[in-house]
């Protein structure tokens, strides 16, 4: 069994002052508490002391008072969102009670107007097929605030009416006044070719017409109108029209192109237009080519078309 070995007197001396040290020290910080020390230096240690005391406790309540006020801050803010929210659900709610009644009084009222008006005298639709009626969609509580699209038709701003006819009117020297029955189409060009016609009344010409010059020429017994004007009484004041139209047509490869070729329209006269010897339909285009005979009305007159190309 090991000894511990006991401490020299130098080591043991050196202990004993410094627990007395250390007793003292306790001594006069204990004093310093209670007040007792009487020097100049402890008195002012202790009112530092005091004061940082009394500075530590000034911010204590001032932190205290600090988390207070943002307490009841934030338990306002609270309480006005709070308040907030319920003021909307109110408006809600009275906004879904006006709607029902609104609706309630629509279908009182219409039921009020059926009963005036009695039993329909209305033969009953026939019914349809499970399969095609449209199925029923529930009623909404409120009133839809968007209605279902409606399809329109595109805006036209061509002329109509009084406006058209101011537009299409011709007026003559002695004032009197000309409505044109026809207007040119949009392909409406004037042709390459110089197309004429060749006035016959038997077998004898009595007139060169070119007609290659501006691109439709109106025929009829209206000299402050027509283009071409013919005598016949059987013949319309505005009888037909010759129009140049730009086309397209396709070429021994199939390939396509645009063409200037001439037609003619009857403008629903009385007497009607002959190609050839045969009536053509009023109010449509009819094509012309190179040889064509052309007669209006019963006039015994001939009008050939050919043009410089023609062989």
């Amino acid at each position: 069994m090991s000894t511990k070995p006991l401490a020299s007197p130098e080591r043991r001396s050196r202990h004993h002052n410094e627990d007395r040290g250390s007793r003292r020290d306790r001594d006069e910080d204990r004093d310093y508490k209670r007040g007792t020390g009487g020097s100049r230096d402890d008195d002012e240690r202790r009112e530092k002391y005091d004061d940082r005391r009394r500075g530590s406790e000034r911010d204590s309540s001032r932190r205290d008072e600090e988390r207070k006020s943002d307490r009841r801050d934030y338990d306002r803010r609270g309480d006005r969102r709070d308040y907030n929210d319920r003021e909307k659900e109110r408006d809600r709610e009275g906004r879904r009670d006006r709607d029902r009644d609104f609706d309630r009084r629509n279908d009182r009222r219409r039921e009020n107007s059926r009963e005036r008006a009695g039993p329909s005298r209305r033969s009953a639709s026939p019914s349809r097929p499970s399969s095609q009626r449209p199925s029923a969609r529930p009623r909404s509580g409120s009133r839809s605030r968007s209605a279902s699209p409606v399809d329109k038709a595109k805006p036209n701003f061509k002329p109509s009416g009084l406006l058209a006819a101011a537009t299409n009117t011709v007026k003559a020297v002695d004032g009197t006044s000309t409505v044109l029955k026809y207007n040119e189409p949009p392909e409406a060009r004037k042709p390459v070719l110089g197309w004429r016609l060749y006035v016959f009344k038997g077998s004898e010409q009595t007139e060169l017409l070119h007609i290659h010059r501006q691109s439709a020429y109106l025929i009829g017994r209206d000299r402050t109108v027509a283009d071409i004007f013919i005598e016949h009484p059987s013949c319309s004041k505005q009888h037909a029209v010759i129009q140049h139209r730009q086309v397209q047509v396709k070429d021994e490869f199939g390939a396509s192109k645009r063409v200037i070729k001439p037609f003619i329209i009857d403008l629903e006269s009385t007497n009607n237009t002959h190609v050839n010897d045969e009536a053509i339909p009023t109010t449509r285009f009819y094509e012309l080519k190179a040889g064509d005979v052309i007669k209006f009305g019963l006039s015994n007159r001939e009008y050939v078309l050919l043009h410089d190309e023609a062989t």
